[in-house]
């Protein structure tokens, strides 16, 4: 099969969810055996006009609302929609969002097949935009073979977290539950993109040089893969506050390399953890995240429990080339 893949022209965040979902379906795919290629959109309709007659074309839903002066002719070639969000105009301005979900609206419910990577999407796209559920198919992201988590040696306990700093990550609530745990040895390592929002990042900073915290916390910004491996080597426990996932891939790492995961309550947050794995504390309640968190710290031996039931948790993820091949089957 031959796939064209439309992406946004983005300096891509290499540890943001639906870029890393997008680079590794594409490599499964053509694993595969399937012709599978990117396509960056500037201009929707020259992307389009260049589409390979035999090629199926799939539109990232974080440029999808480009490709609404098209609509017509979207479902005349079967044109399936890949939405890692429910309404993923995160990228864009705040004055053009609107505009850009209502264009969005629109396409879903005209496109004739709609892959969403996860439950949770799914769920919103038939509940706020109205898409038929026969017409979604969930392909969650795949795990990589990764070698497991040798940890820090201690003697004190080093969290990671891995997500962009914007205000969706919960960076801020995770800083207010560990501020709270001064009595105890730690040290947060947050690895993410730092060129999406400035405020957030400032006020992070700020947060960060505040007692309990200050010299506690390195922001790491988007490392390369050689010193972000290092990093998941490293780690003890894995924490994320976020408000909202579209993937989860970053638990989905997490659990595979057999870290013990603290995240707050998002959609799908507590069927990706299982209870024996982590914990799953109520969305945006720092006081809850800082008791969970206060337990994996200062007890060792139950995080080294919780790291093996992680650890055979992320055994049973399905693979990239079992998701390649459930996606490829998806927009037969």
């Amino acid at each position: 099969m031959r796939i064209s893949l439309f992406v946004p022209p983005l300096a891509a965040d290499p540890l943001g969810g639906g870029h890393a979902y997008d680079r590794r379906l594409l490599a499964a795919l053509r694993a595969a055996g399937h012709a599978a290629d990117a396509v960056a959109v500037t201009d929707a309709q020259a992307a389009w006009d260049a589409l390979a007659p035999d090629a199926v074309p799939v539109i990232d839903g974080m440029c999808l609302p480009a490709f609404a002066p098209l609509l017509p002719v979207l479902g005349e070639r079967r044109a399936v929609g890949l939405l890692h969000h429910a309404a993923p105009v995160f990228h864009l301005p705040p004055e053009a969002r609107e505009d850009a979900r209502a264009a969005q609206r629109r396409l879903l419910r005209a496109l004739p097949r709609v892959v969403a990577t996860s439950a949770a999407t799914e769920k919103k796209l038939v509940e706020a935009f109205g898409v038929a559920p026969a017409r979604i198919a969930v392909v969650a992201p795949g795990a990589d073979d990764l070698a497991r988590s040798t940890g820090s040696g201690g003697p004190g306990c080093a969290l990671l977290s891995v997500g962009a700093l914007v205000p969706r990550k919960g960076h801020d609530v995770l800083l207010r539950a560990l501020a709270r745990l001064f009595d105890l040895d730690w040290h947060l390592t947050i690895a993410g993109d730092e060129r999406r929002d400035p405020e957030t990042v400032g006020a992070l900073a700020a947060l960060a040089a505040e007692p309990g915290l200050a010299g506690r916390v390195t922001f790491a910004g988007a490392p390369d893969p050689a010193t972000l491996e290092t990093l998941w080597r490293g780690a003890d426990v894995f924490a994320l506050a976020t408000r909202w996932e579209a993937t989860g891939a970053a638990i989905t790492e997490a659990l595979r390399r057999g870290l013990p995961v603290a995240v707050t309550e998002w959609g799908g947050a507590a069927a990706m953890v299982p209870p024996e794995a982590g914990v799953v504390a109520p969305l945006d309640d720092a006081d809850q995240l800082s008791k969970a968190l206060r337990r994996l710290i200062f007890d060792v031996p139950l995080r080294r429990d919780i790291a093996d039931a992680a650890w055979q948790a992320g055994q049973h993820l399905p693979s990239w080339a079992a998701q390649a091949n459930a996606f490829a089957t998806a927009i037969a």
